[in-house]
């Protein structure tokens, strides 16, 4: 197989490398469209509240209206505000406002003032595609006389005018209309957003898409969000980014305008037509039909006719499109039932098949069942035998746990008895030898001090006492702590400095060795027995747990469970 030549090669290289940087772009937008989508739907289907809302304020400007009070200029500019709400909502009210503008204008003896109100009327004449009265009207108004203001307003409405009025093949029409649009640039100021405005669409019909996108955005930053200016920007990027073919683009800036316009209750509008459009031709029939039909009931609420007439010429397409998707889902779903309706008879044969071997199966079942049986019993014998060995064996871990601790425990005790006794042997010893060694010197005053006095007594009481805490911590590391958990935090013992063990740490460590004997206790630790009860007696009743059970719980200290 021939290799490829090296040009191309790199042409297939950098077309695999542009379609890499490009996916992620474009799933970027489709995520941001399928959003706009969503606000979209919920916005569209909350349109009565929006609705509501501009009705609401309709009505607030018609009750200032009727304030007697109001002078005629207020009157006038509450008059305009009406018809600025009807505009795009009820065009057939706002030619009723437009008239008395006219009317309140003549009044007020304002020129000005009657030839705005009389372009706002020839522009809304245009929307309800009522041409002839409308050139009558623009015909009326002396141009040359109007002020740069009036005369820009002027020739934008005889623009609009002309480019709706029929005039298939009329060149004279396309003259008057690019000689206007000229009047109207020699008239805007060229650092205006009107003039940036006109200059982009200019660019856009020339085909310079990036320039005119450019001027766009730089308009579309600068407008509030959500409201009908921004609807109609965002409706001329669209309309840009239609002539160069980008149907993502497309989808965002329409809906954006869509959702714009509904936010604020216009039922004049354009934007969700052409979505619905663009919808078709990307093949989502669905959601063009529901966007197509939507439009038609905001035209036919507005009364607009013309738009009416633009929604008609695609409308039958799309619901062509739609009825044929749907009878394709029917014929689908035909075919299913009719699948799911052969998978049941299969079920059916399949499942008389298996209650067949069920059968065959219950005989071997049975006899199965009846050793089943015989094991079964000879299973709850086994079982009661190895209970009673398992509590047989319990008792004699218990009784090894406690054995082995009594044997730790004797062991213990030997070794440090013999201790004992051999210190104490060693240190009578050496007291005899003191006493006859004095008394073979002859040191009689010395000998009966040495003999009457008690401190040798009090130093080995110390030193047993010592001992004594030694070598019980020692059997018993954690006494103090588990001693102390039976405790309230406020009476719990802790050690001197001196002593490892309190009195009454002691006393009951004594008790923990099984000497619960009060008198034997107070003559181990040379105190009196009423001593020893009322330590006794005070510790139990401050402890956490019934005195009854506290000396219970400190024979379980130390125990391996």
């Amino acid at each position: 197989m021939p290799l490829l030549p090296m040009c191309s090669m790199k042409k297939l290289c950098a077309f695999i490398l542009l379609v890499l940087v490009a996916l992620p772009s474009s799933f970027a937008r489709r995520s941001e469209v399928d959003s706009l989508f969503a606000e979209l739907d919920r916005v569209l289907q909350q349109g009565d509240l929006y609705v509501e809302q501009r009705e609401r304020k309709i009505n607030d400007y018609k009750q200032s209206f009727g304030i007697p009070s109001l002078l005629p200029a207020q009157r006038y500019e509450i008059n305009r505000k009406l018809y600025d709400m009807y505009y795009p909502f009820k065009p057939d009210s706002a030619i009723v406002y437009a008239r008395q503008g006219i009317q309140l204008a003549e009044t007020l003896g304002k020129r000005s003032w009657v030839t705005e109100s009389k372009l706002r009327l020839a522009s809304v004449y245009t929307m309800k595609s009522m041409f002839i009265d409308a050139l009558e009207l623009i015909r009326s108004i002396p141009v040359r006389e109007l002020n740069k203001d009036l005369q820009r307003q002027y020739y934008s409405t005889y623009i609009h005018l002309l480019s709706l009025y029929p005039h298939q093949g009329n060149a004279g029409i396309e003259n008057r209309i690019r000689d206007y649009r000229g009047e109207l640039v020699r008239l805007l100021d060229p650092e205006s957003d009107d003039y940036k405005s006109y200059l982009a669409d200019r660019l856009s019909a020339d085909r310079r898409y990036n320039e005119a996108l450019a001027l766009y955005f730089e308009l579309y930053r600068k407008i509030e969000p959500v409201t009908h200016r921004q609807a109609m920007m965002a409706h001329s990027i669209a309309q840009c980014y239609r002539r160069m073919g980008d149907y993502e683009m497309q989808k965002k800036y329409f809906a954006t305008a869509a959702i714009a316009d509904a936010c604020n209750g216009i039922k004049e509008n354009a934007a969700l037509r052409a979505l619905a459009v663009v919808c078709y031709e990307t093949d989502d029939i669905e959601r063009a039909y529901r966007y197509i039909y939507r439009s038609m009931e905001d035209a036919m609420f507005a009364n607009v006719n013309f738009r009416m007439v633009e929604i008609s010429q695609i409308f039958p397409i799309i619901e062509r499109s739609y009825q044929q998707k749907v009878q394709g889902q029917r014929n689908r779903l035909r075919w299913l039932t009719a699948c799911i309706g052969l998978l049941l008879v299969a079920l059916v044969v399949a499942m008389l098949f298996v209650v067949r071997q069920m059968k065959k199966l219950d005989k071997t079942r049975r006899a199965l069942s009846e050793a089943n049986n015989q094991l079964k019993s000879l299973n709850e014998s086994l079982k009661r035998s190895n209970e009673e060995t398992g509590r047989a064996n319990e008792r004699i871990r218990q009784f090894n746990k406690e054995l082995s601790e009594a044997n730790r425990l004797k062991e213990a005790y030997i070794s440090q008895f013999l201790t004992i006794c051999s210190v104490y042997i060693r240190k009578l010893e050496n007291y005899q030898n003191t006493l006859n060694k004095k008394a073979l010197e002859n040191r009689t005053a010395e000998l009966y001090k040495m003999l009457k006095s008690r401190d040798m007594v009090e130093e080995e009481m110390k030193e047993l006492n010592r001992l004594f805490d030694t070598i019980f911590l020692d059997l018993y590391p954690t006494f103090i702590d588990d001693f102390n958990a039976l405790m309230p935090e406020s009476e719990r013992f802790h050690s001197k400095t001196s002593e490892l063990l309190s009195t009454e740490l002691r006393i009951f460590a004594l008790i923990r060795l099984g000497i619960n004997d009060s008198s034997q206790i107070a003559d181990f630790l040379h105190y009196s027995l009423a001593t020893i009860y009322n330590y006794r007696t005070r510790v139990r009743n401050k402890a956490l747990i019934p005195a009854a059970e506290f000396e219970n719980a400190i024979m379980r200290i130390g125990v391996i469970e």
